[in-house]
């Protein structure tokens, strides 16, 4: 199945990180206009590039999704430059584990709620109500399969994920017929660099990949997608 997104803006919070990074490439592709959140500068570089003659329909903007000024004045740029915005793909996160609850350090797990939970919050409360006015957009959150499977030792970490998950799920009760659709999606270990790194002897082949998630999401913000609301997809991979 093609999905075309011409004429279509769509904003990727983390959108040059290991999943951000095809995710925003898929879009460019299918002819959307992409903007994307980043904070690291080589990474952008990176994705420019890999874009090529794609590039010219991305724009970047340094931005701490979880400040919730900076995400207001990003989300009134774009309607500012495009007039509209189709879509809004959170991809940022993080993972710590490794620990059990007790011993985890206050800190830690009030960075997994900012990163996993704050971020979607912010992005959404700034975003919703120009989209319910506009009468039409789709989100799609990134959570994890942590959400439902309750690993030791990631406590923190899971709590926040499935946080996410019931905060889109109530999200997507509260716009239902307005137009706007919100979906999660739970993938299980994500077959990138850096969880290669962390994880080296792992079974990679068993993990789905960037390239194959991203298609998911294109999905579930094309048309074709119009009766998928409220939901939380698996994308386990083999894993």
């Amino acid at each position: 199945m093609i999905v075309k997104f011409s004429g279509k803006v769509v904003l990727i919070a983390g959108g040059t990180g290991g999943l951000g990074h095809a995710v925003s490439l898929a879009f460019l592709s299918e002819g959307a206009k992409v903007v994307v959140t980043y904070r690291n500068q080589k990474e952008f570089d990176a994705l420019r590039s890999a874009a090529g003659t794609n590039g010219s329909s991305l724009e970047g903007r340094r931005v701490d999704v979880t400040d919730e000024a900076a995400v207001r004045e990003l989300i009134d740029a774009v309607f500012a430059k495009y007039g509209r915005l189709d879509g809004l793909v959170n991809t940022v996160g993080g993972y710590a584990g490794g620990v059990n609850l007790w011993g985890t350090d206050p800190k830690l797990f009030d960075q997994m709620l900012t990163l996993n939970m704050r971020s979607g919050y912010v992005l959404a409360r700034a975003t919703v109500p120009a989209m319910v006015k506009q009468g039409f957009g789709a989100i799609v959150n990134i959570a994890s399969k942590a959400a439902v499977d309750h690993a030791a030792g990631a406590a923190a970490y899971a709590a926040s994920k499935a946080g996410a998950v019931a905060m889109m799920d109530s999200l997507a009760a509260e716009v239902k017929g307005t137009g706007v659709r919100v979906n999660s999606i739970l993938p299980s270990i994500i077959d990138t660099e850096i969880n290669r790194k962390a994880i080296p002897k792992a079974d990679f082949a068993q993990w789905p990949k960037p390239e194959d998630i991203a298609r998911v999401i294109l999905f579930l913000c094309s048309d074709e997608a119009k009766v998928i609301h409220g939901a939380a997809l698996p994308v386990y991979g083999e894993s």
